[in-house]
C-alpha cells in the first residue's frame, strides 16, 4: 500500500476538477485526469446546460488493429475449397467506434494474454455537448475536452498521451499482453463515456487510462493515479481491483521515473471511471505546468520511462 498516498485528497484539494474532462486546474483544483474530477461527490459541477444531447449521433472513425498472431487471418483451402475462408468476425465493442485487439507476439510471458484496453486521453478537437456521468444519471459533464498544453513547450497533451500510449502499448505486447487501443489518431470524436464502453465491451481485464496534468501553481509537480471511491454509485464493486491497480502502476511509475509520488485520489465524478465495468484506472503522468516535468515529458527518455513504469505497474497487479 501506499505509505504516501491516502485514499482521500486533503482539503485544499476538495475543490479540484469540477468541469470538463481535463480542465487546467486552479491552485485548488484537483488532478486533471478527465478534467472533471472533485474528490468527493457532492459537489456537482458547474456550468452545465439543462439538456441533455444524445451521444447516438457522434460519428467515429473505426479503430482497428491485426488480429492476433496465434489465429491464421485466412484458412488454406483444402483440396474440396475453392476460395480462401473468411476470417472470423470481431466483436464490435461500442455504440459507435470497432476496436479489435492488437496481436501478441510469440515469445511473451508475463501477460499470459491478459487484455489491456489504453486510452490515450482527449483529442485534437474537444467535443461541449453534455453526457451523463455515469449509467442513469442526471449530472452531465463535457463529452471530452482537448486537453491541457505544455506550458513551457507548448506541446499539447492529446499528442503526448498518445505517444506513451503507444510506447505502453508495444511494451505490453512483447510482454505477452494482448491490447486495444481506443484511438490511435488525433482526430477522433470519442466521448469518455464511448471510451469506457470499449473496454466494457472487449471484457478488459484492466483499462489504463493515460493523462498529464495541469495546476496555476508552477511549482506543483509529481505523478499521481485516480479510482472510484467504495461508496461509488455506479461500480463501487470494482473498487477494490481499480485501487489495487492505481497503486501499482503509481509505485511503479515513480520507481522508474524518479518523479514525486503524490497520492492515489479516489473520486467519483470521473466520466471515464465511471460508465467502467472493468477495474480501471487515471493515470496522471506529470504537471505540464511545472517547467522541470514538460521538458522531460517533451524528450523521448523520460516518454520510454513513463512507458515502462506503467507496463511495470500493470505487471505487478497482475502477479498478486
Amino acid at each position: 500500500m501506499l505509505a504516501a498516498c491516502g485514499d482521500k485528497p486533503d482539503s485544499k484539494e476538495n475543490n479540484r476538477l469540477l468541469e470538463g474532462e481535463h480542465e487546467v486546474r486552479t491552485a485548488t483544483a484537483t488532478p486533471t485526469g478527465e478534467g472533471e474530477l472533485t474528490p468527493t461527490t457532492d459537489v456537482a459541477p458547474t456550468g452545465e446546460p439543462t439538456a441533455v444531447p444524445t451521444t447516438a449521433g457522434t460519428a467515429t472513425p473505426t479503430i482497428t488493429a491485426v488480429p492476433t498472431p496465434t489465429q491464421e487471418a485466412t484458412k488454406t483451402p483444402t483440396p474440396t475449397q475453392a476460395t480462401t475462408a473468411t476470417p472470423a468476425a470481431t466483436a464490435t465493442p461500442t455504440p459507435t467506434p470497432a476496436a479489435t485487439a492488437t496481436p501478441t507476439p510469440s515469445g511473451g510471458q508475463a501477460g499470459s494474454g491478459r487484455l489491456v484496453v489504453i486510452d490515450a486521453g482527449h483529442q485534437r478537437k474537444g467535443n461541449n455537448e453534455k453526457e451523463p456521468d455515469g449509467p442513469n444519471s442526471t449530472t452531465l459533464k463535457a463529452k471530452v475536452t482537448s486537453g491541457a498544453t505544455g506550458h513551457f513547450t507548448k506541446i499539447p497533451e492529446y499528442e503526448l498521451n498518445l505517444i506513451v500510449a503507444k510506447k505502453l502499448q508495444a511494451i505490453l505486447l512483447a510482454r505477452g499482453y494482448r491490447v486495444i487501443m481506443v484511438r490511435e489518431t488525433h482526430d477522433v470524436d470519442l466521448s469518455n463515456s464511448e471510451r469506457a464502453e470499449i473496454a466494457n465491451k472487449a471484457g478488459a481485464d484492466v483499462f489504463i487510462r493515460i493523462h498529464a496534468n495541469a495546476n496555476d501553481d508552477s511549482s506543483v509537480n509529481g505523478a499521481e493515479t485516480l479510482c472510484q471511491t467504495k461508496n461509488n454509485p455506479y461500480n463501487s464493486n470494482l473498487y477494490a481491483q481499480s485501487r489495487k491497480l492505481s497503486e501499482k502502476v503509481l509505485d511503479a511509475l515513480c520507481a522508474e521515473c524518479g518523479c514525486k509520488k503524490r497520492r492515489v485520489v479516489e473520486t467519483d465524478t470521473m466520466s471515464g471511471i465511471n460508465w467502467c465495468k472493468v477495474p480501471v484506472t487515471i493515470v496522471e503522468m506529470g504537471f505540464l505546468s511545472n517547467e522541470k516535468e514538460d521538458r522531460l515529458m517533451a524528450t523521448e527518455e523520460y516518454r520510454d520511462k513513463l512507458a515502462k513504469g506503467i507496463a511495470d505497474g500493470i505487471d505487478a497487479y497482475f502477479a498478486e
